[in-house]
Formats: C-alpha cells, structure tokens, sequence
C-alpha cells in the first residue's frame, strides 16, 4: 500500500482525546512533541524536497493515563509571506522560489539580492530545541521561532545572529544535568574566517525566573565555548549533531560540504542551495576531540575516511579513551531519496545506500614514544582502532555494529556515559521505516516490533522515574497507519522487552515527521 508523501496535512489545534487501547503506566506524564513538513503545495507551486514542507507539530499529551492530541502549523514568516501570496515565495534548501511571473522588474530584483545573500527561512520543520525555560521550533538556519509546548501556537521569532556569529546552527543540542543546553553553528567568513562555534546557553536561574524584566530569549545569555577554523575558507563541512561526553565534544569535520560561492549564485543559475553541497568521497574525515576544561582543541589528529554522518548516537570515555557511536553513511543519496519526485517510487530505490552503526575510539593519551604503525586502542571490547600514522596523527577505524539502522535514541540519561541499548527505525531496504527496533550494543542482538501497513516514526524512550537498569521505561512512537478505515495511533513499548504495553488512537492523519521532544510534567 503507497503513500503520498505530497499529500498536504491537514492541522488539528483543537485538543481531542485520544482512544486508549491497553495500560499506560500510571508515572508516565508529560508531553511528546513531534516536528515534521507538512504542506508541499500551495497555489500552482510546489516543494520539490519532502524536507522543504512547511512545518507542522503535532503534540500528545499524556497525562493519568490518558492522551490528548493537537496539531498546528508553524506560523512563522515564511508561513505568512507564502499564504499571503498563496504560492511558495521563500526558498528552501532543496527548493528554489522565483516570483510571480506577473511581477515587475524592481520586485524580481528585489528578489535576485534576496539569494545572493541569502536571508534564511523560519520554517523550523527538524526538531525542538529547548533553550533556557523555552522551546523553539528549528530547522538548521540562523532562525528559530519560539512556542507553546501546550497549545502550540507560534510566538517570537529569534536570530542567533543577533548573539552568536553563527549563520547555520545543528538541530540537535545536548543538555546537562545543570540545564545547560550547548549546540554548534558555522560561522561563515565572519572577520575573513570560517569557523565551527560551540555555544553554551546557561540554565535559568532562580533570579531570572522571579524577575520581573521583560521576556528576552535565553540566547542572550550565550557564551561560545571554542572555535573550530574550517579546513577551508569557502567549503565548510555540513553536520547535522554532535557529541559530548563528560569532559569532552567531538565535531566530526567531514567531506560533505557547503560551497559558499555556488550558494550564492545558484538563484541566478537556476539551482536550488541543495546543490551547492559537494561530497569528496577522496577526502578523509577530521575528527575534532574538544576539551570542555580547557576550551581547547586537542593537537591530535584524528582521521577517518570519506563518510557521512547525520546522526550521532552517544559518547562516553573509558579508560583514556572517548568512544563515540554513528549512524555513518558512504555517500550522500540520503538526501536525494527525499525529492518527492522520488518517494512517489515507492520503497525500493537502487540508489539507495544504507547506514551502517559505527563505533569509533579516539586515545586521549599521548602518543610519543609510540612506533608508527602501532594501535593505541587498548580497550578488550572493541576491534575499533587508531594506528600511529606520523606524531600527533592517528587513523581510525571503526567497529561495525550493523547496517540499515537510523534516527537513534537512548535513554538520555545515560548521554555522555557508557550506554548498551540504543532504539531506531530499521531501514535495510530504503530511508523510509516499516519497522523499529532495539539494538543491544553487547549482544549485538535486535529485538523488533512493526505491524500490517504501518510507518512508525523515530522511537522516543522516556526512563522509568527511579529506575532500576538503562532500558527500564516506555517507547514512545507516533505511528501512521494505512489500513483503510483504521486510525493512526501513537504507540507505548515496554523499553526492555520491547512489547506493546498500549496505544491511543487519535481522531487525524499523522503525517510523517522527523524528531520529536518529550516535555515531563515537571517542566
């Protein structure tokens, strides 16, 4: 059974109950949001990439063992400015916008300047970013627009620009234990340089929560933790997340990058900004070991080959060593399987390059006196390595877990330490998952769970309050369901036996999404 993946959706902001099959656990409280395109035409014109939809949440409140629905656009500038003219008049990545063709001279002028220094959208269809006490919607531009977590209306508009020197921005932080969230962001020939930031934006204080000043974005109070000079001035590397452990970040400088020039002419050649983007699969791939004490690079270089890397799964440290876990690809077809010129072919695409679940181990220790040639990985459980090339130089290579393995979540409060479960969508076949699974990082072992024409989203897994071992908790999972005259539903897995303990049938069509932020009663 196919799906229309151009299909637009179709908004709920009214809150509806949802129809509860099975037992959700009684600690289990709090909000899943999920983030995600949602409109792809609009007037005569159209998105030619499913990322360039504009954005749609969709939220389930759950609450004694309940769950209330709500969905809404994101009602940012984009939105606003593409309704006014009832046709896609501001570019997206994979999607060129020319005007009107009725327009006059000056307003196509207007427009040529427009994407020769191009001024971003606000569509913040990727993920949900909290900063401070507040949530924004964000994609990976320099804008991200500020929300409701309840009712999910749009609110202010904020540009990191106004407090960082950062034109495009990851959409996946980190947090700590403190509430401090940090986050990169390229910085593109600010003052003749192109760099990588690492930003920190400090919790809220008690102060600032009692005061009675006006609401100001907790962006104000960012400070940048170190900069990354990019291999090359005009090439910087494209990434999408980060690591971090307790004493370290690790920013993975690979051969997919961004050609500043070429973004800058393609409205005039007639290109989209997707474009612009160049693998080089002859290059090797930088990896950058960040010491949070001291703010600085380590000097040694750590190098793999070409790949691709989206999604980071965890980080931690053991014995003088960082060990970090990827979702690495070997090519950039991800991205090109997504133009809905191609989703309209269905599941299997020959193109299609599946990832591969990588661990690599950086030593921390200092390799002098040490023979070139030699491994300086000393940890039993892995065969990851990192041979001795020339002094302050290693070559790693990594242990292949397994393959066809995406959008991975752990229990985060295991983030920055040691982890052994890690829950993802199964994508052996193509980009689009019919089945999640929890892999075992010690047994190597995968537990499954799909159902009859049903598409299930990134698995969310929220612990147990007080529990008792890494995988003692719910799987949370947006499901859609293509049955006829079925509902779509959202999902709740037993985190250890990955058994369905129950689900709640919501009264709309779930769209497909992206990621998704589970908000605690609590907060």
């Amino acid at each position: 059974m196919s799906t229309d993946y151009s299909n637009n959706a179709e908004e709920s902001p009214e809150p509806r109950k949802a129809e509860v099959k099975g037992c959700i656990p009684s600690w289990l409280q709090g909000t899943l949001l999920r983030n995600g395109p949602g409109i792809f035409s609009l007037g005569d014109t159209s998105y030619s990439h499913w990322f360039d939809g504009m954005a749609i949440m969709n939220s389930f409140a759950i609450k004694d063992g309940e769950v209330t629905h709500r969905s809404r656009f994101l009602r940012g500038d984009t939105y606003k400015a593409n309704m006014a003219a009832n046709r896609i008049v501001v570019s997206e990545m994979g999607t060129m916008a020319y005007p009107d063709p009725s327009k006059n001279f000056i307003f196509k002028a207007i427009t040529f300047l427009n994407h020769t220094v191009p001024d971003f959208t606000d569509n913040g269809a990727s993920n949900f970013i909290k900063y401070g006490n507040d949530f924004y919607a964000t994609s990976e531009t320099n804008y991200i627009r500020k929300i409701d977590p309840v009712t999910l209306e749009t609110l202010d508009k904020v540009d990191y620009l106004k407090y960082l020197p950062v034109n495009l921005v990851s959409s996946h932080p980190h947090y700590d234990k403190e509430g401090n969230t940090y986050n990169m962001g390229t910085s593109i020939a600010e003052k003749g340089k192109t760099k990588y930031t690492l930003f920190k934006v400090p919790a809220v204080t008690e102060k600032d929560k009692n005061s009675s000043e006006k609401w100001a974005p907790a962006l104000k109070s960012s400070e940048v933790v170190c900069t990354v000079p990019c291999r090359s001035l005009l090439t910087p590397s494209y990434y999408h997340s980060f690591g971090m452990t307790d004493n370290y970040f690790i920013f993975i400088e690979q051969p997919f990058k961004l050609d500043i020039l070429k973004m800058a002419t393609a409205y005039m050649r007639g290109v989209n900004w997707a474009s612009c983007l160049k693998f080089c699969p002859d290059e090797s791939t930088l990896i950058h070991l960040i010491d949070r004490k001291t703010c600085k690079v380590l000097e040694t270089k750590y190098y793999t080959g070409a790949m691709v890397v989206y999604h980071h799964v965890n980080a931690f440290e053991d014995d003088g060593h960082v060990i970090f876990d990827v979702i690495a690809y070997s090519d950039t077809s991800l991205y090109n399987m997504f133009y809905l010129s191609k989703l309209k072919e269905g599941f299997h695409d020959e193109s299609y390059s599946k990832p591969s679940y990588k661990r690599f181990v950086l030593p921390v220790h200092s390799d002098k006196g040490v023979a070139v040639g030699e491994d300086l990985v000393k940890l039993k459980y892995t065969t990851a390595s990192a041979v001795k090339e020339k002094e302050g130089k290693l070559m790693c290579q990594a242990e292949v877990f397994c393959a066809g393995f995406e959008l991975p979540r752990i229990n985060y409060d295991f983030n920055g330490k040691k982890h052994r479960f890690v829950y993802g969508n199964c994508v052996e076949e193509s980009a689009l998952a019919k089945e999640i699974a929890k892999f075992d990082t010690e047994t190597k072992e995968r537990i499954f769970w799909s159902e009859e024409n049903c598409l299930p989203s990134e698995p969310v897994f929220i612990p147990r309050p007080n529990a008792e071992s890494e995988d003692d908790g719910v799987v949370l999972v947006s499901v859609i369901n293509r049955n006829p005259g079925q509902l779509c539903f959202i999902l709740f897995l037993d985190g250890k036996t990955f058994k369905e303990v129950a689900r709640a049938y919501v009264d709309a069509k779930l769209p497909k999404d992206m990621h998704g932020f589970f908000i605690p009663q609590e907060t």
